[in-house]
């Protein structure tokens, strides 16, 4: 006799399956519908909530800018940057996603040291401000090459200037 013939597998009900076959409860079509219908009631409180997530990243980048060097205040933009990023797409604002996901990468890289350039963030700013128009969402990075080509362009010249601490 091998070692295979005397495995025995078998099942273990976990308390949360036992739970979720109860009777009573919703469908998994149910639970889902009810979850985009809630999804479409914040979409339009988040027209004012992106506005002030936009003020808050601003804010957070001018105090960078009077503090250089201050690393409690570049982790504060970045955290900030990462809100917009995190619930863009889910609200219909994919582009917004995409730069804020930009500019993320640029906040960590000056977290990690980088030389802090502040026209390669006024310019990923100015693309959140564009992309957060009405006439851009559901409008996707595919849709407008020339800004997101240019936004990475723009970071990687920024980046891989000789001299800079992101190199």
């Amino acid at each position: 006799m091998s070692q295979n013939d005397q495995i025995r597998e078998f099942a273990v009900e976990t308390d949360f399956q036992r739970k979720a076959r109860r009777p009573g409860g919703v469908t998994r079509h149910q639970a889902v519908g009810r979850a985009r219908a809630q999804i479409e009631t914040l979409k339009s409180e988040f027209t004012d909530w992106l506005h002030e997530g936009l003020n808050r990243l601003q804010a957070a980048i001018a105090m960078v800018e009077t503090y250089p060097g201050n690393e409690s205040l570049i982790e504060d933009a970045f955290h900030a940057c990462c809100q917009l990023r995190d619930v863009g797409t889910t609200m219909g604002y994919e582009l917004i996603t995409f730069v804020a996901s930009r500019l993320c990468e640029v906040l960590d890289a000056v977290r990690n040291g980088a030389d802090y350039d502040k026209d390669l963030i006024s310019c990923h700013l100015d693309a959140l401000q564009l992309a957060r128009q009405d006439s851009y969402r559901n409008i996707t990075p595919d849709e407008v090459p020339e800004l997101c080509d240019g936004l990475r362009r723009a970071a990687e010249r920024s980046f891989s200037h000789p001299g800079r601490a992101g190199k």
